[in-house]
């Protein structure tokens, strides 16, 4: 299942997020602690590095995320050039307050009532930046809600003397390259429903839950090592009674149910990649590429 997401709005907010670019020195990046390579926007970075701009990544929700998955997470970005890594749950406001001070050490030079640190704060649909942009501001200015893509266009906001923030609307890119991508942010509800089938999602959800944390989904649902996703979810219907007209199993309630579960954190604290499985998905995707190019040369 290849899924893709690019609603029209968006390519008006990637022309106006390239031109804000020009007046700001940061770019705060807000990712999904439980995938955040999946959900690092590739033009977000394309962006940045052509004007230079250093980057503060915010592994966001990392109440809900593995963490070790998201301590090995925070060394892989550290070491990047021009880069810093910290994690962090938009909801605790003690969280946000350190956001400005951590920019500050990566644009040294601004940092007085003549020169403001300028911030962006940018990241794909249902990150949390919303979420973040209400609690560094200490009041609501930006719409949050359960669908992703609320905030349609940028706001400048004059948080201080010394500090501008540029919030900007969730952004994704036009092709997601990997399938497996497309799966986990599906599952971590930052594309439209419109775009997925919440069974198809769920199977693939479940296949990566039993894999790496069976001892959870045996807690939370009754399930045994030896269950797929599609079985998961079957068992999820029969376990929770969940019917239809007829009485087949309702397994479009159950996909929802595994869904947001893993949303909500009712499964417990799980990632969905991490830097190693990364690694080696990418490896596959490259051997993959380069023996279809080989069958196409011999056919």
């Amino acid at each position: 299942m290849s899924i893709q997401w690019f609603p029209g709005h968006m390519t008006a907010a990637r022309k106006h997020a390239t031109d804000a670019m020009k007046s700001v020195d940061v770019v705060v990046e807000v990712l999904d602690a439980r995938l955040p390579e999946a959900s690092s926007n590739p033009m977000i970075h394309a962006i940045r590095t052509h004007r230079n701009r250093p980057c503060l990544k915010l592994l966001n929700k990392a109440d809900l995320a593995d963490p070790d998955a998201t301590a090995a997470w925070l060394k892989h970005f550290n070491s990047q050039p021009n880069t810093k890594a910290v994690a962090i749950s938009a909801r605790k406001p003690g969280d946000a307050t350190r956001i400005a001070s951590l920019a500050q050490s990566l644009a040294p030079h601004r940092d007085d009532n003549l020169k403001p640190l300028r911030l962006i704060i940018m990241g794909i649909p249902n990150v949390g930046k919303s979420t973040l942009m209400n609690a560094l501001v200490k009041k609501r200015v930006a719409a949050t809600g359960d669908e992703p893509a609320i905030t349609k266009s940028i706001q400048r906001i004059h948080l201080t003397p010394r500090l501008t923030l540029y919030d900007t609307p969730g952004l994704m890119w036009p092709k997601i390259e990997h399938e497996s991508d497309g799966l986990m942010l599906a599952a971590s509800h930052a594309i439209g429903r419109n775009a997925i089938i919440d069974e198809e999602v769920a199977t693939f959800l479940g296949d990566l839950l039993q894999a790496r944390y069976p001892e959870f989904m045996a807690a939370r649902y009754g399930c045994t090592p030896d269950m797929d996703g599609v079985s998961v979810i079957a068992h999820i219907a029969a376990r929770r009674g969940y019917r239809i007209k007829g009485g087949a199993p309702d397994l479009e309630k159950a996909a929802f149910t595994l869904l947001q579960d893993y949303r909500d954190g009712a499964i417990g604290r799980v990632s969905l990649e991490t830097p190693e499985s990364r690694a080696r998905m990418l490896a596959q995707a490259k051997q993959a590429k380069a023996d279809q190019a080989k069958a196409a040369d011999e056919a």
